[in-house]
């Protein structure tokens, strides 16, 4: 695992120490040339204040906040009641349409972008309301694909729940309504903060959808931004690696905050 962990993190200290280091050195010589004289090397942090300044974080990181944390409540509160009914609820071909769930899950995001698209302009030329380059372009598509995996994740969380503590609350009068919110949602919360991470560091590190939908412009993100920052010709990339750990400060807080439920989340279903 060891091993594993190092050659993960290999590509990463390779693009911190270029980073660090005036361009001219980074032409001259690899990056682990710096570590190997790391007290004769020159390092630098002009890079990063180049990003900043370019990549507008000001804006740019509040219109990535204002596109992700939509774009992960929304499945969640969808998928959760939809996982309910799936594990609690007895329907006829349930197991039909949550095959048809799991079926969903591989499809590609690339297979429907042009069909997306095609309907966001069909509904802006009907109704008058441009939905493109607006932030309910980006939550509308990165919800809709994260519903079937969350219906699995936590459709298999739910089942390992106590039945008799349901069919209890039953008997005293609860509705489904108040078994749902009052029960089901707070013993849940490994499998949805599990699937929050996930979906969150998705959609904060998304630059595809990011691209078409919301496209350039005032609601650009940080992904666009660190798009723009290579420039033409790709004479940026520089600043695109300082930029990039610029970018990496919020899901590095979001993970490490949050990951005693990660693992509990999506490995709770696995086993009866």
């Amino acid at each position: 695992m060891g091993v594993i962990a190092v050659s993960w993190l290999f590509p990463l200290v390779g693009l911190a120490v270029t980073s660090l280091r005036p361009r001219s050195e980074v032409e001259a010589t690899g990056w682990w040339s710096a570590l190997l004289n790391p007290f004769q090397t020159q390092w630098t942090f002009e890079p990063f204040a180049q990003a900043w300044e370019a990549l507008n974080v000001s804006q740019t990181f509040w219109n990535s906040v204002a596109v992700t944390i939509p774009a992960t409540v929304l499945p969640i509160m969808v998928a959760a009641m939809a996982a309910y009914g799936f594990t609690f609820f007895q329907f006829k071909f349930k197991e039909v349409y949550f095959a048809i769930v799991l079926g969903l899950m591989v499809v590609p995001i690339q297979l429907a972008i042009i069909p997306i698209l095609q309907l966001f302009v069909w509904f802006g030329n009907t109704t008058g309301i441009q939905i493109i380059g607006q932030y309910p372009a980006a939550w509308i598509v990165h919800s809709t694909f994260a519903l079937p995996l969350a219906i699995y994740i936590l459709r298999n969380y739910m089942q390992t729940l106590p039945v008799s503590l349901i069919e209890a609350a039953r008997v005293d009068g609860a509705t489904h309504f108040q078994i749902f919110w009052r029960l089901i949602v707070p013993m849940s919360v490994p499998a949805l903060a599990s699937f929050a991470i996930f979906q969150f560091l998705w959609v904060w590190n998304d630059f595809l959808v990011a691209y078409i939908f919301i496209q350039s412009g005032p609601n650009q993100v940080l992904t666009q931004g660190l798009y723009t920052l290579l420039g033409q010709y790709g004479q940026g990339w520089q600043r695109v690696a300082a930029g990039s750990f610029i970018t990496l400060i919020v899901p590095l807080v979001i993970f490490f905050a949050l990951q005693r439920y990660f693992v509990r989340g999506l490995t709770a279903g696995s086993v009866k």
